[in-house]
């Protein structure tokens, strides 16, 4: 041992050794304390530059998954319209059978064909999801939707069951002018020649009782437009069922990568502040004896 007494080398070593384990005691007491491993960027500056981006990822696919399912909620909703579509058609066909009979009122017939007209064209006029037109045209053109179905913006799925590219022919830019009640704007021509003037062929608009069985070519029509429609929504479901499911497993394995480089491992940092805090009393009584060892210089001078 030197005998300096200006400096005390011993004690400010001691010192460093108590600060250092000063620091590490309260960052383990930190990450107790907040369940955290990072706490700020210098605690690992690559892994919290990887762990936000994956928090990025996380929020941006539980938003696609919000969109994958209002997406399935507005196909239900067209769907469900569609199948009592289809059940109204059978309802005609089964009042044009009636109508063969010789003993039939074909008045009362005509009648009740022209009100079930009348429910067919309400039904793609007001068929709306959250006021979005799900099966007429308000623009012009076809209606299609995209939605956002992964993390990225280019991740998109488009849905247009309602156009002819996209499964039925049912939407389009056509208006029935006949004189008839049963006229609704932007649908296909095919609705059209259904619900009304029909050229050569016969509307329900413009139904009479010598003419019921001439609406049949026109309604098998549609009817075969309106099954299009349900199989392009079917596989529309079975597209975004997949995609929920990729993105239900997505989020689950980015939030277990967040996890492993964002939270702290309690029992290890338990380890460590106990240790850091044992190991700071040792230094701190060190630190103590360390300062009192310049004294045994006063021996020398007494």
């Amino acid at each position: 041992m030197g005998f300096q007494i200006n400096t005390n080398i011993g004690a400010l070593k001691a010192y460093n050794a108590l600060a250092s384990l000063n620091s590490k005691s309260e960052k383990a007491q930190l990450r107790l304390a907040t369940q955290k491993r990072i706490n700020s960027v210098a605690d690992d500056t690559s892994g919290f530059n990887v762990g936000k981006s994956l928090e990025q990822k996380v929020k941006l696919m539980q938003s696609a998954q919000g969109n994958v399912g209002s997406a399935k909620d507005m196909l239900a909703t067209a769907e469900s319209q569609l199948i009592s579509i289809k059940d109204m058609l059978t309802q005609i066909k089964s009042k044009i059978a009636d109508a063969s009979n010789p003993a039939a009122d074909k008045a009362s017939i005509v009648n009740d064909i022209k009100a079930i007209g009348e429910e067919i064209a309400s039904a793609f006029e007001t068929t709306k999801f959250n006021d979005t037109s799900l099966l007429v045209s308000a623009s012009g053109s076809a209606p299609s939707f995209s939605f956002q179905t992964g993390a990225a913006s280019s991740d998109t799925l488009t849905i247009n069951y309602a156009t002819s590219t996209g499964g039925g022919d049912l939407s389009g830019t056509a208006t029935l002018t006949t004189a008839g009640s049963n006229a609704v704007a932007g649908v296909s021509v095919k609705v059209n020649d259904a619900l009304g003037t029909a050229g050569t062929n016969v509307g329900i608009a413009d139904l009479t009782t010598s003419n019921i069985s001439d609406l049949l070519t026109n309604l098998e029509l549609l009817e075969t437009e309106v099954d299009d429609a349900l199989g392009s929504i079917g596989n529309s479901v079975q597209r975004l069922d997949a995609k929920d499911d990729f993105l239900t497993s997505a989020i689950a394995n980015s939030q277990a990568s967040v996890s492993r480089l964002f939270d702290a491992d309690m029992a290890t940092e338990q380890l460590n502040a106990t240790k850091s805090s044992i190991g700071g009393q040792a230094a701190t009584a060190m630190l103590a004896q360390l300062n009192m060892a310049p004294q045994a210089v006063l021996q020398l001078l007494g």
